[in-house]
Order: C-alpha cells, then structure tokens, then sequence
C-alpha cells in the first residue's frame, strides 16, 4: 500500500491506538490546532506527518503490532518521511537496544533500561529547563519510566538528569521517557509538530493549555 505523507498543514499527526494513553494526546495537539486522529489499522496511516506511540505496556503495544500486522506499515511510513514520538513505552519500542531484552522498531540509537526507577510506587514528579523547547521549566511525569542509559554519536540529547537521558532525538524519531501529555504544558507537542512540519498555534509563548484538566480522558474514554 502506497502512503501518501505531505509534511505541510494538510497533513496531520496520528496516535497509535493499540494500548496505552492515547486522549491526552489527542487533546494537548487539538489545543495547537494541529489536525490529529487515532490509528489501528494500515490504512489510518494515510497522508501521516507525524506518529505518537504513547506510554502504555510496550510489551503489549508490541505483540499488539504484530498482531495487526502494523510494524512493517510504521516503517515503511517512517522511510517516506512520517516523524514518530515514543513517550515512555513508546521510547522502548523505538529504541535500538533494550537491556536484556530484543528490539523491536529499531529507529533511534539509544540503549534503554525498563523500569529504570522500579516499580509503579517509584512514579514521580520533576520539571527542568530544555532550552531547545522553552525557557520556562517544563513539568515532568515519570510513571513506571524507563532510563535512557547511553545514546549514539548521531543522536541529540534534549535532558539529561543525574546519570541517565530523559529526552532525546535524531532527524525523524523523539523519544521521551516522561509523559509530557500527563500536564497541561504543550512545549512537546508543539516540538514534535514543528518537527513533522506543520505549524502549531497559538505561538510559541503559550506554553500551557489553561482549560487541560487531568480528569478530561474520562468524558471521552469509550469502548473501541
């Protein structure tokens, strides 16, 4: 199947609807006015900019690939130009090396570590400053996350905090270990917009959502 991926307002960014967080995402892209859906099938991968797999179980997002037969499609997606964004599970299905475990997209040179901090009681709260998104200090959501343990000479570190990396890319792939969608501050998805190509708005010092709350996923959360 022939993908068409247009890298200007027309196009849009999908989130890979499998397992995971996936309306936090949805609403944090509505608020920049950036056009976006959910994908499940190869067809929804239409006219694609940009792809977020969203935190969840990358155990299970990934037999869940293989099951719809939606691996090959991202990659072949990937290889026309559609940019891809991996927040925590999402990071480990991207990365190149997963200790003591196989790989599975392969996209970004970087070495992860599950469970990087422990268990779900070891999820935690933070913010920093990343100048290449804000000068503000952006609110940072750790929940069961992953460590980035070592990245590649031609990837590009974002955060680095004590001794692991938090965020980082290469020319088509953002990984973060943190969930961005889980607070009302944009910078991300502004970042990741501009990085498919398309034009976000309200400008660039509007850096949070005033109407986000983190109960909103319940009015919308439905039965597929």
């Amino acid at each position: 199947m022939s993908l068409r991926l247009v890298s200007d307002t027309r196009a849009g960014i999908g989130i890979l609807d499998l397992q995971g967080g996936v309306q936090e995402h949805l609403e944090h892209l509505e608020a920049i006015g950036i056009l976006c859906r959910r994908v499940k099938q190869a067809s929804d991968f239409f006219d694609l900019a940009g792809l977020i797999i969203p935190g969840g179980e990358s155990t299970c997002i990934a037999r869940l690939l293989n099951i719809f037969q939606l691996k090959d499609t991202i990659l072949e997606a990937h290889a026309r130009g559609m940019k891809i964004w991996g927040t925590c599970a999402g990071t480990i299905l991207l990365a190149k090396q997963i200790i003591g475990e196989k790989s599975c997209l392969n996209l970004i040179d970087i070495t992860v570590q599950r469970n990087g901090f422990g268990s779900q009681m070891d999820s935690f709260k933070s913010e920093a400053v990343m100048p290449a998104l804000s000068a503000q200090p952006i609110p940072l959501t750790f929940i069961r996350a992953p460590k980035i343990v070592s990245a590649g000479p031609n990837v590009r570190v974002l955060l680095r905090l004590d001794d692991y990396i938090a965020a980082a890319e290469n020319e088509s792939i953002l990984v973060t270990v943190f969930h961005p969608e889980l607070t009302p501050c944009l910078a991300f998805h502004r970042y990741f917009a501009l990085k498919c190509g398309l034009q976000p708005v309200p400008d660039e010092h509007d850096l949070f959502n005033e109407q986000w709350d983190t109960t909103s996923w319940m009015k919308h959360s439905r039965i597929a």
